[in-house]
Formats: C-alpha cells, structure tokens, sequence
C-alpha cells in the first residue's frame, strides 16, 4: 500500500454519471440520475433541462431559495433518502469567499454535490523522541465513519462563522481545548478532493491547521462524538496511514500533508512525492 492510495480513494469521483446542478446560472453541484430524478416531485422549484437540473430562476435571492428548498430536503429526510439530518445550515456557493447564493442541510449537501468546506487540525507535542501527534477515535454511535480514526480535531464549516472562530470553537467542543490555546493554532493551506460515495459526490476543501500542544495537556472530549485520544509518535501515525484506511478517508490527506511540511515524507524517501503534493490539491 502506498500513501497515494489515499490521494486516489478520496478523488474516486467520476463526474461524468453526474448532471450539473445550477443556481442563478452558476453550476454549485453535481447530481446523481436517480436522485435528480426525485426532484422532479418539485418542477416549480427545480427545473429539469437537457443535462442539468436548474434551481428556478424565479428565486430570485438568498432567502427565496433557501426558503423554497426546505420542505423538499425536508420531505427526502423523512423518506430516507436523506439521512443523519442535523439541522446545520451550509452555504452554497462554487468558490470560498463568494456571497452565498443560498443555504442548505449538511447533510443534503452530498446528494447535491454541493461544494462543502470544513477545518482539520492536527495537535502534536515536541518530546525528547520527536514529534507525538493526538489521534482520536470516533464514537460508535456516530452517524458518519463511526469508531474510525480521526485527526485530533475536525468538524464541518457552517454558515455564519469564519474557518477559524469554527475551529476555536470544535476545539473545545471535541477536545476540551480552552480558547487560550487554540487560537495559537496557525493555517497552513488547504486541500481539495472530490469523493464519490452512494449518497453523491464531495467535491470539498479542508482548511488545514497546526496546533503544537503542551506536554502536559491531555484533549477531553465535551459533546460525544470522540470515543478517546492517544498520543502517538509521528512515525507511528505515518505507518498506519501508509499501512490502512483506518483513519476517516480525508483525515488520511491531512496527515500526510503535515508529513510533508515537518519533512517525514521527502522527495528522497518518497517516490510519489510529487504525486502527493499535487493530489493534495485537486482542480476544480
């Protein structure tokens, strides 16, 4: 197995079994033959074309159209056809940084192949050995990848709030990290992929943080949804990247980032590494 075995699981998506999926001319997703099909229940809110599927024009603002689609995710989650509702607004736009055209379910999101962001941090402490990372594990009872392995905090990026005050406050929502420290947490780029999976596709980016933690503050778990963390040595993390698809599909891609940067993964040890570098970052 090889890193890049990642980079290729997390950019599985092969667009072309997909319809576009547009608002105010602007294409913001991609959508499954079967799932586009459903939305025919609502013609005067989604206009069927030749190869796409059109959010009625005549909504003509942020609050019509966040309005207008509603009832029918609503309606699709009570179906089954959209599950683990959360009631967490996304915005929906094709590029960060855009006014939103509107706002939508989190977890409609992937049925419409609506772009979505979210912050990944990785949490190390320098010791006399090298560098330790805090990996967490999923609670099993969590309605996406449960039990897997995680980055020592990530969360998705709703509406309303910067990538940074979102992650000051998963920092102490899923780590009990006080305000204090967390924001000694600095970014260091982000990483694209587009992920295939039953519901959809993913088409998402992750702003990607460093936090170094003290060596004597252990992460607590606040709201349920992290079973425990460990501190284990980078190297440790590395082979079980490398070795298995036990850590969440894209917490693999945050880390071998961080492997790249702190200079565990080089172009002397690596043959991929150019590969690597690039897959991290997929065009649009």
């Amino acid at each position: 197995m090889r890193y890049l075995d990642h980079i290729q699981a997390c950019n599985n998506a092969d667009l072309s079994q997909f319809r576009l999926f547009t608002v105010a001319g602007t294409r913001v997703g991609w959508l499954q033959a079967e799932f586009s099909a459903r939305l025919a229940a609502w013609p005067d809110i989604f206009v069927q074309e030749t190869d796409a599927i059109e959010l009625s024009p005549e909504l003509e603002s942020f609050n019509a159209r966040s309005g207008a689609i509603d009832k029918p995710l609503r309606e699709l989650a009570e179906s089954g056809v959209i599950d683990a509702w959360r009631e967490e607004p996304y915005p929906v736009m094709a590029n960060w940084g855009e006014p939103p055209l509107l706002q939508m379910e989190r977890a409609a999101c992937p049925h419409f192949g609506i772009r979505a962001w979210g912050v990944h941090m990785n949490g190390f402490v320098r010791q006399s050995d090298g560098l330790h990372m805090w990996v967490a594990t999923r609670a099993k009872d969590k309605p996406t990848y449960p039990g897997m392995l995680d980055n020592t905090v990530a969360g998705g990026q709703p509406i309303g709030i910067t990538p940074f005050d979102n992650l000051i406050k998963e920092c102490a929502e899923e780590a009990g990290i006080e305000e204090r420290l967390s924001r000694t947490a600095w970014p260091v780029g982000v990483i694209s992929y587009c992920h295939q999976t039953s519901a959809g596709v993913k088409p998402d980016q992750m702003f990607c943080y460093d936090l170094e933690m003290p060596a004597d503050f252990t992460p607590v778990n606040q709201d349920g949804e992290i079973e425990r963390f460990e501190l284990w040595p980078v190297e440790d993390v590395a082979a079980r990247v490398r070795s298995s698809f036990d850590f969440k599909f894209n917490c693999n891609l945050a880390i071998i980032d961080f492997l790249i940067r702190h200079g565990y993964i080089t172009p002397e040890n690596e043959p991929d590494y150019v590969s690597l570098v690039h897959g991290l970052r997929r065009a649009d």
